[in-house]
């Protein structure tokens, strides 16, 4: 069992996770032997088109899965212990105090015939036993800390700016004191500036509160502003992992290249978007080998009959024969 006293430890552990969901007569494989770590403090980013993954990841973890998915494979350990994110009953104990997950629309998150203190207040009086009076001062604490006046707690979501609703879902994620919080995607439906005040407030809580962050997200700009790592996901897998600096400045597989070569640079001459050819493949008919086969500009012989394992690369990991293959020439050239 792992030993969380040392410092590098992680404090998650997604362990080959693969995941099922029943669509009418067939199955699809939503996502397949998922492995990552996240320790403390640590922010992670999921990126990928629709339907890579991102979110059911993150609702696996989080023991949130619709009725027909089914957890096929592997396991989620939370401080070496295993989740038990197949059951919702025996899952129950642990949202909210150990994970907590913050949701993308707020105002369909929120409910709107009760006031936002009575909302915010509500898993502190069932988690955490608190009496009202106690749970109702935490929630006045918590409206403070994420930048909202204390008074405003009497106010129904509806007559909140969408800025100030997702903070109201941010402090709703605090309340019970969890390691870890998950945004799914909490800042795609705002402006510009007030997308970036709750970026600078997820930042400031992660330093002053040591929580650990996994953000999905489709946009890049926000994985540069908010986190230290990104795994970027296609078809249900992890295909590159690794800090954000190194994948911005030296992207290693081709689908990671074209999704950041997709994001227009005005300082380097990009003013246009640059799309990437073709579509994401059908989960239930994936194409054979890498998935990314029938869009790859690099793509091999090898691509089109072998799935690429996720393999160290550098100071991160990458799926991809041709990295592999270039892998296996210098260790030959070293040695000849």
């Amino acid at each position: 069992m792992t030993d969380f006293s040392k410092d590098n430890a992680p404090l998650l552990e997604v362990d080959r996770l693969s995941v099922d969901y029943s669509l009418k007569a067939v199955s699809a494989r939503a996502i397949e032997n998922v492995s990552f770590g996240l320790r403390a403090g640590e922010a992670v980013a999921l990126v990928g088109e629709s339907g890579s993954g991102k979110t059911t990841t993150a609702m696996a973890i989080a023991g949130l899965l619709s009725a027909n998915a089914l957890v096929s494979g592997g396991e989620v350990r939370y401080r070496g212990e295993r989740l038990p994110i197949d059951d919702d009953a025996a899952m129950r104990p642990h949202r909210w105090s150990e994970t907590s997950v913050v949701f993308q629309g707020a105002m369909n998150a929120l409910n709107p015939v009760h006031r936002i203190i009575k909302q915010i207040a509500e898993p502190c009086r069932l988690k955490l036993r608190m009496s009202r009076g106690e749970a109702t001062a935490r929630a006045r604490e918590l409206l403070e800390l994420v930048g909202i006046p204390a008074d405003r707690g009497t106010a129904y979501p509806h007559e909140l700016s969408g800025g100030m609703r997702q903070r109201v879902m941010i402090a709703m994620a605090l309340a019970c004191r969890p390691s870890i919080v998950i945004g799914d995607e909490p800042t795609t439906a705002l402006d510009v500036i007030t997308q970036a005040q709750i970026l600078k407030l997820l930042g400031d809580l992660r330093s002053r509160l040591n929580l650990a962050l996994i953000l999905i997200t489709h946009d890049l700009s926000v994985v540069a502003e908010a986190c230290d790592r990104v795994m970027i996901m296609y078809s249900g897998r992890i295909v590159e992992d690794g800090t954000v600096g190194e994948i911005f400045a030296k992207p290693k597989h081709p689908y990671t290249k074209l999704l950041i070569d997709s994001i227009p640079n005005p300082a380097k001459g990009k003013r246009m978007i640059r799309p990437i050819p073709g579509d994401p493949p059908n989960l239930v008919s994936r194409p054979s080998g890498c998935a990314f086969h029938p869009r790859c500009p690099s793509a091999m012989a090898v691509c089109t009959t072998e799935v690429p394992s996720l393999d160290p690369l550098g100071c991160g990991r990458v799926a991809c024969h041709l990295h592999q293959s270039l892998t296996q020439e210098d260790k030959i050239a070293a040695h000849a």
